[in-house]
């Protein structure tokens, strides 16, 4: 691994188009890598075993990171890395990745999994924060249906704080979503209120397989997901409000699933670990 000693000028150049690519979502110029920024992320990525392909640092800094052999190293001037970096105070340092790429049945084949389905969610924050929310809960998986923001998204990737390179997430058609109540995962469709058919989360059983089901921020879930639903649940709020934020209410239902399982003498339900080797999180504040 070796630093250029030459900065790069150049707004064209091919390595900084395939970053700027990258970080407005276009996977065909980014040749499928996606963008990271900061030495926070890059960290995570790094902790989490991801190698980057392609590491960015502009001419103010100095490379702090180890990395791989494997790794190309690409030095930048100040306006070069600016012009390609997504956010208005760049860092100095971003990378390109490939994101890990998981199948439906990593997911499904975990004892007693705990999965979240964002079904119609489009706003990156709240599923970047849902992602933040599942591995601290211990969820198997998150999956994500037609109509959802990509969790790859800018916004989705800070949000989740890291998590998103250790959570299983899979993109599933409403087919899929059908198929998983055959292999015995009660779906769950979250709801803003109390009615007919609806229970209070507390009295309903999570430590078995099952899937909760977060719509749509605005119009919450689609009548297609609600039709799917071997359940309705709802969290009962004494409060005068008249819904929950997304985000807020898939985390407090996964909590409440991992409270359960938690206090569940079976050791089935307990969380699976998903990365190889130990990571433990050191406390971090809010992300913005």
């Amino acid at each position: 691994m070796g630093v250029p000693a030459a900065a790069i000028s150049s707004r064209t150049n091919a390595r900084v188009k395939q970053l700027r690519a990258a970080f407005s979502g276009n996977t065909r110029l980014s040749e499928g890598l996606v963008a990271i920024e900061g030495d926070h992320l890059l960290e995570e990525a790094l902790r989490s075993g991801i190698t980057p392909a392609i590491v960015f640092i502009s001419e103010r800094r100095e490379l702090s990171h180890p990395f791989s052999r494997s790794t190309e190293i690409v030095r930048l001037t100040e306006d070069a890395f600016a012009s390609a970096a997504e956010t208005r105070s760049p860092q100095g340092i971003a990378a390109l990745i490939r994101p890990p790429a998981y199948r439906l049945e990593n997911i499904l084949d975990q004892p007693s999994p705990l999965i979240l389905i964002a079904a119609g969610l489009q706003d990156p924050g709240n599923l970047g924060t849902l992602v933040r929310s599942a591995e601290a809960f211990g969820a198997a998986g998150v999956l994500t249906t037609p109509g959802t923001v990509s969790a790859w998204n800018q916004k989705a990737l800070r949000a989740s704080v890291g998590s998103i390179f250790r959570t299983a997430i899979v993109a599933v058609t409403q087919v899929d979503v059908t198929q998983i109540q055959t292999r015995g995962i009660a779906l769950m469709a979250a709801v803003g209120s109390e009615g007919d058919g609806v229970q209070s989360v507390q009295a309903v059983d999570l430590t078995h397989s099952c899937a909760i089901m977060i719509g749509n921020e605005g119009v919450g879930l689609a009548d297609e997901w609600l039709a799917l639903a071997t359940s309705r649940i709802t969290i009962p709020c004494p409060g005068p409000v008249e819904s929950l934020n997304a985000a807020v209410a898939g985390s407090l239902l996964l909590y409440e699933a991992s409270r359960q399982r938690a206090a569940a003498p079976s050791a089935e339900a307990s969380p699976q670990e998903r990365i190889p080797g130990p990571l433990r999180r050191r406390p971090t504040g809010a992300h913005r």
